[in-house]
């Protein structure tokens, strides 16, 4: 397994990364017994890296990984795990919460469902507009001193606000959207985190499953995606229109639509980490194998034309979900 490092002061991690959101919530029923064995092969393969959230599955998703790393297995693993979301009984959103009472709480009720004594890199799931980030970071770099987290990292955070929180304390990695088809980030956010040395974890590299044969395919598009609106209506059809352009490359490179475009994110950078969400470990192993797909400047140049910066239909998420977002602001 290759191995990349977060940012100038953080960890060495897998080249990969896993994220394990869909194990508990948001994309439908997930097999716990299939989740665990993929958190064993991807252990097996050198993944180093699992990402989570205490909000995934309302507690389910840490408690999974907790059973997945039982005995020695916690030594091979770097556990990111973001926190802040407040949900309802319904499952609902109802709002942030990362001042600093509400950051140490969410912590010491995450180690005791992961049972584990300290948690590899920590952040908020999001920023929240009434608390000011130097309190949120504060917090955290007070359990860094207590022993209890190792790094801090940010998720979804605008250039200003990075600024903001590694004057604080070192920042190792922003958690955000990064593909093909989400490139945001390239404008200034990115060149921020280059400038200040943080790395960065990059999520939705698959675009939530639309960059995907299946997706092609006519396959079905529930949970998260039944409310994205780069899922809905004439956005799906003119989108599925740039997967399928990615395909004939992919084709023409011997690998699937899904391994070039995690190769293709892979390429931006070595400060760049892709997440990817396998929930089974056929999944788990076709995204591996973007580990040995090399793209050529020019295939690098007909992704381009094929899917410009700004050719994607759709926000990537509701109007509502937008608003939460410091990156979009």
């Amino acid at each position: 397994m290759l191995s990349r490092t977060l940012g100038r002061s953080g960890p060495s991690v897998s080249a990969i990364g896993l994220g394990a959101m869909g194990m508990s919530d948001f994309y439908g029923p997930a097999d716990e017994t299939e989740s665990i064995a993929t958190i064993h092969a991807a252990l097996d393969a050198g993944v180093t890296l699992i990402d989570t959230g205490d909000f995934y599955g309302m507690g389910h998703n840490e408690m999974l990984i907790a059973d997945a790393l039982k005995g020695a297995k916690r030594d091979k693993a770097i556990l990111s795990v973001k926190y802040g979301a407040q949900r309802d009984a319904s499952g609902a959103f109802i709002g942030m919460a990362t001042d600093p009472v509400a950051t140490k709480t969410a912590l010491a009720y995450t180690l005791k469902r992961l049972r584990v004594d300290y948690i590899d890199i920590y952040r908020p799931a999001r920023v929240s507009p009434g608390v000011p980030i130097e309190d949120t970071v504060g917090a955290i770099a007070d359990l860094v001193k207590a022993g209890y987290v190792r790094h801090i990292g940010l998720s979804e955070a605008g250039a200003e606000t990075i600024r903001r929180a590694h004057k604080v304390h070192p920042i190792v990695d922003l958690q955000i959207e990064y593909s093909i088809l989400t490139r945001g980030v390239e404008r200034k956010i990115l060149p921020t985190l280059r400038e200040l040395g943080i790395g960065m974890t990059a999520y939705g590299v698959l675009s939530r499953g639309l960059i995907s044969d299946s997706a092609l395919g006519g396959g079905s598009h529930g949970g998260f995606r039944s409310h994205a609106p780069r899922f809905q209506g004439e956005n799906l059809n003119r989108n599925l229109a740039l997967v399928q352009a990615l395909k004939d490359i992919a084709d023409e490179n011997g690998c699937t639509v899904a391994q070039l475009a995690i190769a293709w994110v892979a390429s931006r950078g070595d400060d760049i980490v892709p997440l990817i969400g396998a929930r089974k470990r056929e999944r788990l192993a076709e995204s591996l194998g973007a580990l040995d797909v090399t793209l050529s400047p020019a295939d690098l140049a007909r992704i381009e034309a094929a899917a410009p910066p700004d050719a994607v239909a759709g926000a990537r998420y509701s109007p509502e979900q937008m608003a939460m977002l410091d990156s979009e602001r």
